[in-house]
């Protein structure tokens, strides 16, 4: 079985002390297309163009518990391959893997702890799943 390995950023998550006002902030003035969930970017594959993938932007409130255990108030995303190998090389490593992998229609995740307490999201993708947006990025 192939290692996994980290293939990019999937999504940059923060805590807000008003998300849906912030997230506004930034449609009007940075022209990012937001919907309940923040904002989508798509990109292409630098290997194969015709492949899309999406990154994921998104301000949480600022009491959520979805950053736990970490006290931090941000969250990085990252795309990986074979997570399913990634989680065991991570968990023979020593490193903490904070939960299950759990599986949806547009993906499977599993959440990391790094050694200075900062809660890590791995995103095993499938892209697919998000339709076009290509022309949902910006305004």
């Amino acid at each position: 079985m192939a290692k996994g390995r980290v293939t990019g950023i999937g999504g940059i998550f923060f805590k807000s002390n008003e998300p849906k006002k912030l997230t506004n902030w930034y449609k009007e003035h940075l022209g990012l297309v937001t919907d309940e969930y923040g904002s989508m970017f798509e990109f292409r594959h630098a290997n194969n163009p015709e492949k899309k993938g999406y990154l994921q932007w998104s301000a949480f409130s600022i009491d959520t518990k979805y950053m736990e255990p970490s006290n931090q108030p941000f969250m990085i995303n990252y795309r990986v391959e074979n997570i399913e190998a990634l989680v065991k090389q991570l968990k023979n490593e020593g490193v903490n893997v904070v939960d299950e992998i759990a599986s949806y229609d547009y993906g499977k995740f599993v959440h990391i702890m790094d050694p200075e307490g900062n809660k890590i999201e791995l995103w095993e993708p499938v892209d697919e799943g998000f339709g076009d947006y290509s022309k949902n990025t910006t305004k």
